[in-house]
């Protein structure tokens, strides 16, 4: 690590104050070249404190640029990791303010239920899938707090991999004799079909994006438990979105779920 555990803590202040008050800022590795990339986690473990401090609760984990399209369309390479409170929580066909957010766009994903703890090193696609519950639709709300979605890889981890809102819903499908490489998806904005795809967008398999978190969270003494949700990354690039905007994500045999912005 390069960075002291004090400005570990100013920063995570920053950025979490950023996502409270619906305030840009710029990347914070313009102030703090040479931070590494257990800075960039370390700062967001102290979000995730800031916010277990202040009652909430982590219901979630998240992969984020897990799609080559989304890798191209950020510049990036190599996908990131998160954790989801209760208070980004979406019920399906439910409201999210726009108000309380800065530039929200939509990701459409597949969500995992684990029935298994999952760890690293060495997890793989068959690891997760036996670990796998059920399977189904999720649809991310991405909020960077970079000013204009602009940021590198260690700046977007700092900032818990521009994790907002989400919503899961649909029907809960297990994964025995599913392909998830071939299922097919359609995003909807306002009834118009605004992005298409399938699982093997993501990684080749979006069970590679868990099995990739598993063994992140190995490396650092951590696991997967049983009962976990976890959003396994956006299929498509993002869509922007604005107050009037209903969203619908359709996954082939899993039915679908749907949020509206006001």
């Amino acid at each position: 690590m390069k960075l002291d555990q004090n400005t570990i803590k100013q920063l995570a202040e920053h950025l979490d104050n950023c996502q409270l008050n619906q305030q840009d800022t710029l990347k914070i590795t313009e102030q703090h070249p040479d931070m590494d990339w257990d800075d960039a986690y370390a700062i967001q473990d102290e979000i995730r404190a800031r916010k277990l401090a202040r009652g909430l609760k982590v219901v979630g984990l998240k992969a984020g640029l897990t799609s080559f399209a989304k890798m191209k369309q950020m510049g990036v390479e190599v996908p990131v990791f998160g954790f989801m409170t209760d208070d980004y929580t979406v019920q399906d066909g439910g409201e999210v303010k726009v108000s309380e957010l800065i530039h929200p766009k939509v990701e459409p994903e597949i969500a995992f239920v684990t029935k298994a703890p999952l760890k690293g090193p060495g997890c793989h696609i068959g690891a997760v899938l036996a670990a796998t519950d059920f399977v189904m639709p999720g649809i991310e709300v991405i909020d960077s707090r970079y000013r204009d979605f602009k940021f590198d890889l260690k700046s977007v981890i700092a900032d818990n991999t521009s994790a907002s809102r989400f919503v899961v819903g649909g029907q809960p499908v297990g994964v025995e004799g599913l392909d998830l490489r071939t299922t097919g998806i359609v995003l909807e904005v306002n009834g118009v079909p605004m992005a298409f795809g399938a699982g093997a967008a993501v990684l080749g398999h979006p069970a590679a994006a868990i099995a990739m978190l598993a063994n992140h969270l190995g490396a650092r003494g951590e696991e997967i438990p049983a009962g976990t949700m976890i959003l396994s990354g956006g299929i498509t690039e993002a869509v922007a979105v604005k107050a009037g905007d209903n969203v619908t994500l359709r996954v082939q045999g899993m039915g679908s779920c749907s949020l509206r912005f006001v």
